[in-house]
């Protein structure tokens, strides 16, 4: 099952890529809404190898999941993969500079079942696919609206 979503931001390529690729503040984002996120490895400056370990509930029931940054490039994009006993995401965040002050991000989620239990969930996933795209979109033009915010208070 695959989510996909461009945002257009107000903000130059270099403040938004240092945005995304602020691991800290977004685990602590991660952690006011309810997860659970361990780092896991001992780098000292953003890189691929990076790991996290995270807990949340989906329909709720309990994952618990690793997620390990496997692509690093500055200021275009990063690549990462979550992987569960059950399921294995691949997310691609890609960045392009449409002009000197203008970003487009793009997010792209694809969810692969990897057992019996999580091609159910996946399924109903899929039932309930207009909605979960519709909250998915909303999550990331919100996001996209605090970059910019940022951005023109710091400008």
């Amino acid at each position: 099952m695959k989510f996909s979503t461009r945002e257009d931001i107000e903000a130059p390529i270099e403040f938004v890529f240092d945005q995304v690729s602020d691991f800290a503040a977004l685990e602590r984002s991660a952690l006011r809404r309810g997860a659970e996120v361990q780092r896991i490895d001992d780098k000292p400056q953003n890189g691929v190898g990076m790991m996290w370990d995270t807990a949340f509930e989906v329909r709720g029931k309990r994952r618990e999941m690793r997620l390990e940054l496997t692509e690093y490039d500055p200021p275009s994009g990063m690549c990462f993969i979550a992987t569960s006993p059950s399921l294995h995401c691949d997310l691609v965040l890609d960045l392009v500079a449409l002009s000197r002050g203008r970003t487009r991000m793009s997010i792209e989620m694809e969810l692969k079942a990897q057992n019996l239990s999580a091609r159910l969930l996946v399924q109903s996933l899929k039932l309930a696919r207009s909605s979960m795209f519709k909250r998915y979109e909303m999550r990331a033009a919100s996001y996209a609206r605090d970059l910019e915010d940022k951005y023109s208070r710091r400008a």
